[in-house]
């Protein structure tokens, strides 16, 4: 039986000489709507399992609330089309998201679809107040365990994933997704259930590249550095500076590339 986040569907493979009858198990996705205080705010494309992950992250990385107490009460609620993550929270907070009101026509590759403005994009930065350093083998360490913790990945092949690591590289929550924005923020929400990252400094791993969009999603989860098995971009660096956290990219085969704040990570 296929775990979560996946689906059986039937597939032909098709040869010079052979048209074979296959059961594929493929990465399920489905339309999940984040909906505040009653009123739809965002539609993105993920991979319905920890939605209420998903809900809580997204408002946290999002500057929605500014805390985990401002959310109130998740519900997530299958619908005709797809789900929708019932939020109630803080009044105040309401008042500011409908002054701020976007519509988000979300997809897999991107964080920013549907803003209305580059100045919405392009938003403040949460700079870390932290001095803590991490080391090189700790950041390996925390990217060399990430691949056991993929169980939907290991399944359909089809998923990112997003890890929260102490400063020792021992994964404390891992989260998975067809999107990498949607596996970072359901890795936030995960974390600010765990009582993370007010209880303990750390750090996140990805596997996919790093953009700006996962630079500021990190950032404003408190994280002291993000680690990418992919490369990152110029915006990402740019902001990763600008937030004082380390940014390490292209974390395998036993190397990796600081771009930003390298003064953070030691051997």
């Amino acid at each position: 039986m296929a775990h979560d986040g996946s689906v059986h569907r039937a597939a032909h493979r098709l040869t010079a000489v052979t048209d074979e009858a296959l059961d594929e198990i493929v990465a399920e996705e489905m339309a999940v709507a984040l909906v505040y205080n009653g009123i739809s705010h965002a539609v993105m494309m993920a991979t319905p399992c920890d939605l209420e992950d998903l809900g809580r992250g997204f408002s946290l990385t999002e500057g929605i609330v500014e805390k985990p107490s401002e959310i109130y009460d998740v519900e997530v609620e299958p619908v005709a089309l797809g789900i929708e993550v019932r939020m109630h929270i803080a009044a105040q907070r309401m008042a500011r998201l409908q002054e701020r009101r976007r519509s988000l026509a979300g997809r897999t590759g991107c964080g920013l679809c549907g803003l209305d403005s580059i100045d919405a994009a392009m938003r403040p930065v949460k700079p870390s107040t932290s001095d803590v350093k991490l080391t090189r083998p700790a950041i390996e360490r925390a990217m060399a365990a990430l691949p056991g913790q993929q169980p939907i990945n290991r399944i359909n092949g089809a998923t990112h994933a997003a890890g929260w690591a102490t400063l020792d590289g021992t994964l404390l929550a891992v989260r998975e997704d067809i999107g990498r924005h949607n596996a970072l923020d359901k890795l936030g929400g995960a974390a600010s259930r765990f009582g993370l990252p007010a209880d303990q400094a750390g750090f996140v791993v990805v596997t996919s590249r790093c953009s700006y969009e996962m630079v500021h999603k990190a950032a404003a989860l408190g994280a002291v550095a993000i680690a990418a098995v992919s490369a990152p971009t110029s915006l990402a660096i740019e902001t990763a500076e600008r937030a004082r956290v380390a940014l390490a990219a292209f974390v395998r085969d036993g190397r990796l590339t600081v771009y930003a704040n390298a003064q953070r990570i030691v051997p």
